[in-house]
């Protein structure tokens, strides 16, 4: 499979001016679209897949590692941005015609499929294309199949009108969130990367667990906890915390397979950690009609569990090892990490109670945006201010005239920025500020390329899904598997997840098991957001198991490890991201779906003493090394937690009590032992 970065994965300011401005360019429309709404959704979808065509075509060659070959590159890139002004300037005509496409529609229609695919392979490889190749003959050639498989038979010009000019194909909902809320937190977490956040992050991080007992691993994975709350991408945040944390594990005695594992599965939880989450939460929301802060909800008690389970491995792992910390005057001062960096604080709070007091993720997004540039711009020119009175009437002032966004619109915020960049313009050492801005829009741009073209491509299958019936076909076969046995549906579903989650990202890895399996978990009796979040999980966790693992395979050549050997102990590691789902399932109470806060912590101690457990069993360590017996009584102890059977809480429990007992009586007995002898 090819590096998902490879055609971008040079310095920004390395990248071709062509390169670099059409990115630029890019963010800026997206930006517009956002705060104005200039142009009606199909288009704003359109022009969004037409600039998406034109960076990959410029950036990825068609095969190897070389540069694009520029007169092809341009020919296809500029043939994706036509179908955009095409859908932008005949828009009134093709929804009068509707469904009657004339042979200039259906050129057109043919040249995005054709773009978008072979985008979607120079990006992301084989695996995805040819999943959603098979959908495209199914739609094609279904009529011909036997049994439940076969549908009525679809015209070649109807496949091309659901695909290339409806809303449920390559401009279907994943598109449209893509489009808005992604791109926009995409921006936002660079804008706040390029003026420091990570620092601090892997500061406040270092400072507070650094000198304990196996302090770099546990830096790694608050670290990570921390940045998937700006980037809520899992590759992205191994490869760029993990440039720190896995050499800094490593030089503590850590081995790299376990390195990379605590690395390639702490970035992977930050798809699920609140409050932004990664891209698959915004079109899950749009997807069920939810508000965001419900799924935001739903993921804070799972997040929790999985960080701390992945922090508990960790202790274990160093206290079996006797890895010690870094000495405790090598390691920064937390509190003053936060002291000189608070301010970009700001724009990540404002942005969290937006979301949780129920604005939608478009506006949040805009105004944490708006803000983060305003910061950074206002920062540079507030180092130029000498007394501490002057600076604190600065941003007064700049606060006042943000609070007037509020009464006379996001306009006022755009004029506010505008002045900022214009006093930078004229000040000693602005001109490198507002650099620092261009580059993080161009990264943002960067960024939002494997995602769009993920979500465009996968448009074809709920293009085709929704126009021949099939998951219906597929949601009955699980069906009928689960009215004996609901615990064998949600096996299938994981393995399918997982499956699928060898060849292709998150986001269409939910895309397709949620259109197809999710349905069929609901109809069985599990609520609408847990049978999502199950699906989400196992997506998820695709990038951790082997044989593909995407994200150990990205902490690979930092760790100076096999891929494999990561994946290997990463899926140790997030034992509880393989458990959790399934407990959700049987007691939504853990994604609070259920009666009472009584009920939810109930559950989260169940959650809690079982995945501990289960957590000495594969570390095969507590206070001393683990006999196989107890091994046996402990692996059942949080087996009995998990499953929701009559008495299997009280027989959970009570082996649990009996495993700590007599671990903890062994280990003072040899304790005892090794002080006499």
């Amino acid at each position: 499979m090819s590096d998902p970065q490879q055609g971008l994965s040079a310095n920004t300011g390395d990248w071709p001016k062509a390169l670099f401005y059409t990115a630029l360019i890019f963010s800026i429309f997206q930006i517009i679209t956002a705060a104005f709404h200039p142009v009606s959704t199909q288009v704003l979808r359109a022009t969004h897949i037409g600039f998406l065509l034109l960076v990959v075509f410029l950036s990825y060659p068609a095969r190897g590692k070389s540069q694009p070959w520029q007169p092809l590159a341009w020919l296809l890139g500029l043939a994706g941005m036509a179908t955009a002004a095409y859908q932008w300037y005949f828009e009134a005509d093709l929804i009068q015609r509707s469904g009657e496409l004339i042979d200039a529609d259906m050129v057109i229609g043919i040249t995005l499929i054709v773009l978008v695919f072979e985008a979607a392979r120079r990006v992301m490889g084989w695996a995805l294309p040819i999943i959603c190749g098979i959908f495209l003959a199914y739609g094609l050639l279904g009529q011909y199949l036997p049994g439940d498989l076969m549908h009525r038979g679809y015209g070649f010009d109807q496949i091309i009108n659901q695909l290339a000019f409806g809303t449920e194909g390559l401009y279907g909902t994943p598109t449209y969130v893509s489009a808005t809320y992604i791109f926009l937190f995409i921006l936002f977490g660079s804008f706040l990367e390029q003026a420091g956040m990570i620092r601090l992050f892997t500061d406040f991080a270092m400072g507070l667990f650094g000198h304990k007992l196996g302090g770099p691993a546990k830096v790694a994975v608050v670290s990570s906890a921390l940045m998937g709350t700006i980037t809520g991408s899992g590759v992205a945040n191994v490869v760029t915390t993990g440039q720190f944390t896995i050499p800094l594990m490593k030089r503590f005695g850590y081995r790299s397979a376990f390195a990379g594992g605590v690395e390639a599965t702490s970035s992977m939880g930050s798809q699920i950690m609140p409050p932004i989450m990664g891209a698959v939460a915004f079109i899950m929301a749009e997807t069920i009609n939810v508000p965001f802060i419900e799924i935001a909800k739903a993921a804070l008690i799972p997040a929790l569990l999985y960080f701390c389970s992945v922090f508990w491995m960790v202790h274990l792992e160093a206290k079996r090892a006797n890895l010690c910390g870094l000495p405790k005057d090598q390691c920064p001062d937390p509190w003053a990490a936060i002291k000189e960096r608070w301010y970009l604080l700001i724009p990540l709070f404002i942005l969290v109670y937006l979301l949780f007091s129920g604005r939608t993720p478009l506006f949040s997004g805009m105004v944490g945006l708006a803000l983060t540039s305003i910061v950074i711009l206002g920062s540079a020119i507030v180092l130029r201010l000498s007394s501490m009175a002057m600076r604190i009437a600065f941003w007064i002032a700049l606060g006042v005239l943000c609070a007037g966004f509020f009464q006379l619109g996001i306009g006022v915020v755009f004029g506010v920025i505008a002045l900022l960049v214009a006093i930078c313009w004229f000040i000693k050492g602005g001109k490198e500020t507002l650099t620092v801005c261009l580059h993080a829009l161009v990264e943002g741009a960067r960024h939002a390329v494997p995602v769009g073209i993920a979500c465009a491509l996968v448009g074809v299958i709920i293009g085709i899904v929704s126009l021949t019936g099939i998951a219906s076909t597929f949601a009955s076969y699980i069906l009928a598997v689960g009215q004996d046995n609901l615990f064998l549906s949600l096996v299938l579903t994981m393995i399918t997840c997982l499956v699928l989650g060898m060849g292709i990202p998150t986001i269409p890895n939910y895309i397709i098991t949620s259109s197809i399996a999710a349905p069929a978990l609901l109809d069985l009796g599990v609520p609408l957001i847990v049978s999502h979040m199950f699906v989400f999980y196992f997506g998820i966790m695709a990038d951790l198991t082997p044989p593909v693992a995407l994200a150990c395979f990205a902490a690979a050549p930092i760790a100076k490890e096999s891929g494999l050997k990561i994946s290997l102990w990463a899926i140790r590691i997030a034992i509880a991201g393989f458990v959790i789902p399934f407990m959700a399932v049987y007691d939504p109470a853990l994604m609070l779906q259920g009666d009472s806060l009584l009920a939810t912590a109930f559950v989260v101690l169940k959650a809690t003493v079982g995945i501990g457990i289960w957590g000495v069993i594969f570390t095969g360590y507590l206070l001393q090394k683990l006999y196989w017996w107890e091994r046996v009584i402990g692996f059942l102890a949080g087996a009995s937690l998990i499953l929701a059977t009559p008495l299997s809480d009280e027989i959970g429990f009570g082996l649990a009590l009996l495993f700590i007992v007599q671990h903890s009586w062994r280990a003072r007995k040899l304790k005892r032992l090794a002080e006499q002898g």
